[in-house]
Order: C-alpha cells, then sequence, then structure tokens
C-alpha cells in the first residue's frame, strides 16, 4: 500500500462533561483568550461558563459573538481584529461548524498575515503554525473539531471557498456530548446527515484509504442508528453521545481522506441561497447517491454488511441499493426539506445552474467522487435537485 499521511488534533478529550477542562487546556497553551462563539451559546450560557473556566485557570478572555450564519470572510476579518487589538495568543471556540470555521481561518490568519481568500486551492500556504485552537462543538454533525478544512464565503464572489491545508487543523478538540443536547431537532437532522455525508463521501472517495475507512464505517454505523432517536428525542443521552462521536470519526476519517460531489454542489447552494451547509448536503445526498451508486457498489455493498448484518448474505447490488434506499427514507423520516420548502424560487434558481456547476468544479471535491460528473451533468443534477425528481443525462 502507497504510504499515506493521516493529521488529527494534538489532544481529543472526549465524554460528559469534558468541557470543565478547557480552562486547564487554554492554558497549557496561552495566557489570553479570544472565545468566537455566536448568540445562541451566549443565550444558553455556555460562552458565560467558558470565560469563568478559563478565569478559574488565570486566563482572561474576550468574546468575539458575531457568528450569525454560515461562515463570511466578515466574521474572519471582525474577530481577528479584536483577537489582535486585545492581544491574544489561544483561542476558544464554542458552537458549530460555522464557530469553529470561523475560528481556523482567524488562527491561520493571525500567525500567517493576509487574506483568508488568498489560500483557497493551495494559492498561499500557511508558512507559520497557526495559533492554539481549541474547539468545542455544539452539534453532532460537522466534525470540523478534526478536521484541516475550514469553508468561508467570500462575501466579494458569493463562493464558498474550501480551504484545506494542516495549519486549519485545531490543536484541542474537547467532544462533550452535554454540549449538544440543546440542539433543535432541525438542526440535530441536518448536521446529522451532514455527518453521515462526511463519512459515507470519505469512504467512497478515490482518495480513501485503509485508516479513513475503519473510522468512516464506524461513524456511518453510530449516525444511522442513532440519528432518528436523537431527533425524535433530544434528550436522549445515548443517541446524542453516538452521534457526536459519530460526527468527530467521520470529521477525522473525510479530513484524512476527502469529500466528494455531495459537498462540491453544496456549497455553492449555501453561498447563493444562503441555505445551511447541513441542510443542503441533506438535500443533495439522495439525488447524489442515485447518480453515483453504480459506480461505486462493491463499496456501497460493504457499507450494507454494516449497517444491515442480517442481510449480508445478500448480492453486491441488492444491497448496494438497499444502502441507498434507507439513507432516502432516514432523510424522509428526519424531515429534510426540499429547495422550494426552505423558500428557494425557481426563477432564482435555475439562472444560477452555471454558476453554480462551475463553483462546483473549481472547488475540486466532485473530482474525488467514484463519478466525476461533467458541467452538463452537474447543471441537470442541480435541476433534478430542485424539481425533486431522477436526473435524466444527455
Amino acid at each position: 500500500m502507497q504510504a499515506t499521511t493521516c493529521h488529527l488534533p494534538a489532544t481529543i478529550i472526549y465524554g460528559e462533561n469534558s468541557f470543565l477542562q478547557v480552562g486547564v487546556e487554554a492554558a497549557k497553551l496561552g495566557s489570553k483568550a479570544l472565545i468566537i462563539s455566536d448568540a445562541v451559546m451566549e443565550r444558553l450560557g455556555n460562552v458565560e461558563r467558558a470565560q469563568a473556566l478559563l478565569k478559574k485557570s488565570g486566563i482572561p478572555s474576550y468574546s468575539y459573538l458575531g457568528v450569525a450564519t454560515e461562515p463570511t470572510d466578515t466574521y474572519v476579518y471582525e474577530a481577528l481584529e479584536l483577537f489582535r487589538t486585545k492581544g491574544c495568543n489561544v483561542i476558544v471556540s464554542i458552537g458549530g461548524g460555522s464557530c469553529i470555521d470561523t475560528a481556523k481561518a482567524v488562527a491561520v490568519l493571525a500567525a500567517n498575515g493576509g487574506s483568508i481568500d488568498e489560500y483557497m486551492n493551495g494559492r498561499t500556504i500557511a508558512q507559520k503554525g497557526a495559533v492554539p485552537l481549541i474547539a468545542l462543538p455544539t452539534t453532532g454533525g460537522t466534525g470540523s473539531e478534526a478536521t484541516d478544512a475550514t469553508v468561508i464565503t467570500n462575501t466579494d464572489t458569493n463562493v464558498k471557498m474550501m480551504i484545506k491545508q494542516q495549519a486549519f487543523m485545531p490543536r484541542t478538540a474537547i467532544v462533550d456530548p452535554m454540549l449538544t443536547k440543546s440542539t433543535p431537532k432541525h438542526i440535530t437532522a441536518a448536521t446529522g446527515i451532514d455527518a453521515l455525508t462526511h463519512a459515507l463521501e470519505a469512504y467512497i472517495s478515490k482518495k480513501a484509504h485503509p485508516f479513513t475507512d475503519g473510522l468512516a464505517l464506524s461513524a456511518m454505523e453510530r449516525i444511522f442508528h442513532y440519528l432518528l432517536p436523537a431527533y425524535k428525542d433530544g434528550n436522549d443521552m445515548k443517541a446524542r453521545h453516538e452521534m457526536l462521536y459519530g460526527s468527530l470519526l467521520a470529521g477525522m476519517a473525510f479530513s484524512n481522506s476527502s469529500v466528494c460531489l455531495v459537498h462540491g454542489m453544496s456549497r455553492p447552494i449555501g453561498a447563493l441561497f444562503h441555505v445551511p451547509h447541513g441542510v443542503s448536503n441533506a438535500m443533495l445526498l439522495p439525488v447524489v447517491l442515485e447518480y453515483t451508486k453504480e459506480s461505486c457498489q462493491e463499496r456501497l455493498a460493504s457499507i450494507g454488511r454494516v449497517l444491515f448484518p442480517g442481510k449480508s448474505g445478500e448480492g453486491t447490488e441488492t444491497l448496494a441499493n438497499a444502502v441507498v434506499e434507507e439513507i432516502v427514507a432516514l432523510c424522509a423520516k428526519v424531515d429534510i426539506p426540499t429547495l422550494p420548502d426552505w423558500g428557494v424560487q425557481e426563477e432564482a434558481f435555475m439562472p444560477m445552474l452555471s454558476k453554480m456547476a462551475d463553483d462546483a468544479l473549481e472547488s475540486g471535491s466532485p473530482q474525488n467522487n467514484p463519478r466525476v460528473p461533467s458541467k452538463r451533468e452537474l447543471i441537470e443534477l442541480y435541476e433534478a435537485l430542485f424539481q425533486q425528481k431522477p436526473a435524466v443525462f444527455h
């Protein structure tokens, strides 16, 4: 097997009430902290708790709570300015993927300078290690606490920039299932399908390898069986635990393998129509699976043997089809909306098909898919997504 390099956070602390260790961990990395979070975490008291824990460990802190949507370069530059003016030297991020992705960009720019768009597609490579970042995820979905990628919207071009470099990896991940207990149902659903997509794409990707395969299969097994219970009862801590652990494993898997067509198509929808990343991934997953399944039947069948051990003796095609059918059914059970449900108008969506296809291809993710689409096929897939019918290729 060809040599493979894997990157993970230097420290991962997992378990109920691990949040309590944030001050101790921050004191190992710096002397003044910037907390990057949002108004929801402030309202729930998590920002105040973090401030108190940091203070107890002798770490004064300041807070940037401006992350109100999917992460944009505006948030990055606002938080970076506060980091610099207050003389901070460690970052603590509490929240979903938007907060953590914003913090990653701040951590890299604070140490290396430049603008965030310069880092897209490796045009600029971070030469210095990022400012130490402690990431505390609050949704069982993005896995951003364990990846070396960030997705930031360029507000000038309306492009979601997927930036992947080792410098963007958080130094420490504190993964506390108790922080996910307050996640609303619709976010539990969207981030849960997002995590399932991370694991599935990591497994079928052309860049998959044995290390990521094990992580991805373990993640899918947990997420597939525990998403619906977590969605139905947010206080089911067994389900919350398994979802957050599954999300962490999925994050480690795709960060060391890659994502594929779902993510490539998802980012332009988010940038242009402000559909949250997890929601647009969940919308796309059934459409893309139908398009891709004949090109990765063996891999899908392997997933089927893990998810449905009672069917392990069935044929490859049968198992592959069962995986696709059951994932589509799971999306329906957790009430994943359509684009029209989300308020996206046909007269606004259709004129953007060419730009979305170009932006998807520019991201590089579709090229990792087992079946690589042309621009024409991408346009037809977007049309099928909006119309909620199978794509017909010409």
